[in-house]
C-alpha cells in the first residue's frame, strides 16, 4: 500500500509571515500524523521561512512548481537547482498552470524528467475539464497526460499523481467518490501499469478538488486513493489538521 499523503497547496496565498504562521500552527497541532506523509506547499518566497518551522517535524515541504532548466535567461522563473535543500517535493501540471499559463504536456514532462535528476518527488497533476467529461473523454484526457507527462521516464520511484478534474478545483462542487474512484483505480492505476508495471501499485494516487474535512473521509475509504492535493482548506491549520487526522484514521 503506497504511503498516504496529505499535501496542502497553498496557491498564490500568504505573505512570509502569514505562511510562517500557518505552518507553526500545522506543526503545533499535529496529533495523529502515524503513517501519513504531511507536505506542506507554500508560495516560493516562503519555502525557507516553511523549511525552517517546520523543522524537526514530521512535515515536509513542497514547491508549487518550478522550470525544467538548471538555470539561464529565464526571468521570473525558478529552476530545479534552487529548489534543492529547500524542499522534498514539487507540484507539476496543476491544471492552474496549464489552463492560465498555457503550460504544455510536453513543458510538464521536460519538468517531471528535471525533478527526477535532481532528487525531488513530482507530484503530477491530471484531470479533465467540464467539456471533456460531458463529452465522454475524461479517461481518455487523463490518460493521455499521464503518457505524455511521463514519456522518457524509466524509474517512478518517488512519483506521486494527483488526480483534480478542473471542473472541481476552487468551486465547491467535488467530484463524487465513486468518480474519483473510477478515474484513479481505473483510467490512472492502468495507465501507470501498462507504461511501467508492478511499479504502478507503489505510486501513492492523492485526490484534489474541493477537499474538505466533511468530505475527504468519503475519499479516504476508497482503496484507489491514498492521499488528498488540498487546495483552500490546507489555509486554515485547524481544517488542514482535520484532514490528517481523518487520513491517519482511514489508512491505519
Amino acid at each position: 500500500m503506497p504511503v498516504p499523503t496529505i499535501a496542502g497547496n497553498w496557491k498564490m496565498n500568504t505573505t512570509v509571515h502569514e505562511a510562517t504562521r500557518l505552518a507553526t500552527g500545522v506543526r503545533d497541532g499535529l496529533r495523529m500524523s502515524s503513517g501519513v506523509e504531511i507536505v506542506l506547499c507554500p508560495p516560493f518566497i516562503a519555502l525557507q521561512p516553511v523549511r525552517d518551522a517546520v523543522q524537526g517535524s514530521p512535515i515536509k515541504v513542497g514547491a508549487q512548481n518550478m522550470h525544467f532548466e538548471d538555470s539561464g535567461a529565464y526571468t521570473g522563473e525558478v529552476g530545479p537547482l534552487m529548489l534543492q535543500g529547500l524542499c522534498e517535493y514539487v507540484v507539476l501540471g496543476h491544471s492552474e498552470r496549464r489552463q492560465l499559463f498555457g503550460e504544455t504536456d510536453d513543458q510538464v514532462n521536460r519538468k517531471v524528467k528535471a525533478a527526477f535528476s535532481h532528487g525531488l518527488r513530482p507530484i503530477l497533476c491530471v484531470g479533465e475539464t467540464l467539456e471533456h467529461r460531458e463529452a465522454g473523454r475524461a479517461g481518455a484526457v487523463v490518460a493521455h497526460q499521464l503518457r505524455d507527462a511521463l514519456s522518457g521516464v524509466h524509474d517512478i520511484s518517488g512519483l506521486l499523481v494527483a488526480y483534480e478534474p478542473v471542473w472541481a478545483i476552487g468551486t465547491g462542487q467535488a467530484a463524487t467518490p465513486e468518480i474519483a474512484a473510477e478515474i484513479m483505480g481505473g483510467t490512472v492505476l492502468a495507465s501507470l501499469t501498462a507504461l511501467f508495471g508492478q511499479a504502478a501499485d507503489d505510486v501513492p494516487l492523492l485526490y484534489g478538488g474541493s477537499v474538505n474535512p466533511e468530505n475527504v473521509g468519503s475519499y479516504l475509504r476508497l482503496g484507489a486513493i491514498h492521499g488528498a492535493l488540498v487546495g483552500g482548506a490546507s489555509l486554515d491549520a485547524n481544517q488542514f489538521l482535520q484532514i490528517i487526522q481523518a487520513t491517519a484514521e482511514a489508512k491505519l
